[in-house]
Order: structure tokens, then C-alpha cells, then sequence
């Protein structure tokens, strides 16, 4: 299992966000949007910040589940469920 986050901003913001949240897992940077228009994180590429939303995705590369509004407070749980 590989858990990615993504983010709009930059590679040194991420950076900083990752370490001061303790993250144990990648920060992704999609500063171009791409990623966030195409997964319905954004309505189009001059979004100012993208929806919290979730996908579980299966080994297949298919998604199996998504969470189009996430507590962040709960949400690892609630994946870990799924698993």
C-alpha cells in the first residue's frame, strides 16, 4: 500500500507543510493543475485551491473508492477500513 498526497503549491511550500505535519508519506506538487482537474479536485487549471477529496485506487490502477469530502481528522481511519 502507498498513500501520495498532492498539492497545488510549490515544491518548497509542500516541503515545509510535509515536515511540520510529521508526513510519512510523499507530497506530490501539481502546480499546474493537471492532476487536480483531472482526478475533480479542481473545476479547471486557474482553481485557486483544490477540494479535499480521496481515492482509494487498486493495484489494477482503477479507482475503488473515493470520498469527495474529507475530515481530516477521521479520514485515515475511515481508509484503513476499506483496506
Amino acid at each position: 500500500m502507498q498513500v501520495l498526497g498532492v498539492s497545488f503549491d510549490t515544491v518548497g511550500a509542500n516541503s515545509a507543510f510535509a515536515e511540520k505535519h510529521h508526513f510519512n508519506f510523499p507530497l506530490l506538487c501539481d502546480t499546474e493543475r493537471k492532476l487536480g482537474v483531472a482526478y475533480g479536485a479542481a473545476d479547471d487549471a486557474q482553481a485557486r485551491s483544490a477540494k479535499r477529496i480521496s481515492y482509494l485506487i487498486g493495484k489494477d490502477g482503477r479507482i475503488k473508492k473515493a470520498w469527495e469530502k474529507v475530515d481530516a481528522s477521521s479520514h485515515p481511519a475511515q481508509v484503513l477500513s476499506e483496506l
